[in-house]
């Protein structure tokens, strides 16, 4: 059973991305956070992009994170229920964390209902308009085919590779964008949807800016931000949700 508490969530934690020394100590700072929450938490999302790459072979998992997984693993046994999400970089998650601490694996959009407030849930890739080539992209990585082919090559060989791009990733070249918030395509999504459906809360990772804004009359739009810079999440207490900063993270000024 789910133990009564709060909800927590958080994303984008990139771990492998900046080399091993930077990854570890995000790491640990995971850790330490989790650590924090495990006494009033009720539910943890992770909301996508754990992992600056995550491949699970039939056999093979890259190798690592294995403090932030034990962690996970200590709250899933206290009770503490963990869904996963997967992301635009962490998108190949089956069964794994499953099987290790009962995870749920949320492959696009969660709806849940909690208090009486209602919220939708999503990495946030792929939403919006624009962004035509990556909405194909993602169709053909999250083929079986695709993920069939990947599984044929050696793990050392296909890591190697994926580590490669993850040197290349946003997170790791990223420069803070100025565009206005208005513009952004996760706003623009959330009014076309609240046009068909009330929702309290919405909420996504992905665009890695800790965000807070009024969409429509009482709807919220929260963008989780990330772990590099920022080290923000939200929680629910049972009667709102607030962005929060852990340990000496740098405020973004939206």
């Amino acid at each position: 059973m789910v133990k009564p508490g709060k909800l927590y969530f958080a994303s984008d934690f990139h771990l492998g991305a900046n080399g091993y020394a930077s990854s570890r100590e995000r790491e640990a700072r995971l850790v330490r956070w989790l650590d924090t929450i495990k006494a009033d938490a009720s539910e943890v999302f992770l909301m996508g992009d754990a992992f600056d790459f995550w491949f699970e072979y039939r056999t093979v998992v890259p190798k690592g994170y294995i403090r932030f997984l034990g962690k996970l693993a200590e709250l899933a046994d206290a009770g503490i229920k963990i869904y996963m999400f997967k992301g635009n970089h962490d998108m190949w998650m089956f069964d794994y964390f499953t099987k290790e601490f009962d995870a749920t694996i949320i492959s696009n959009e969660l709806v849940i209902e909690r208090n009486g407030k209602k919220f939708f849930l999503h990495h946030g890739d792929g939403l919006g308009p624009g962004d035509t080539s990556y909405k194909i992209l993602k169709k053909i990585f999250r083929s079986g085919l695709c993920q069939w082919l990947f599984a044929r090559l050696h793990p050392n060989f296909g890591v190697g590779i994926a580590n490669y791009w993850s040197g290349h990733s946003r997170i790791a070249n990223e420069k803070k964008e100025e565009k206005p918030v208005k513009q952004e395509f996760l706003p623009i999504f959330c009014k076309e949807l609240l046009k068909t459906e009330y929702y309290d809360y919405l909420v996504f990772g992905h665009r890695h800016k800790p965000l807070d804004l009024l969409i429509g009359e009482k709807s919220r739009y929260i963008n989780l931000g990330e772990w590099v810079s920022y080290n923000s999440y939200a929680i629910f207490d049972g009667t709102d949700i607030k962005l929060e900063y852990f340990e000496n993270a740098i405020i973004a000024a939206v």
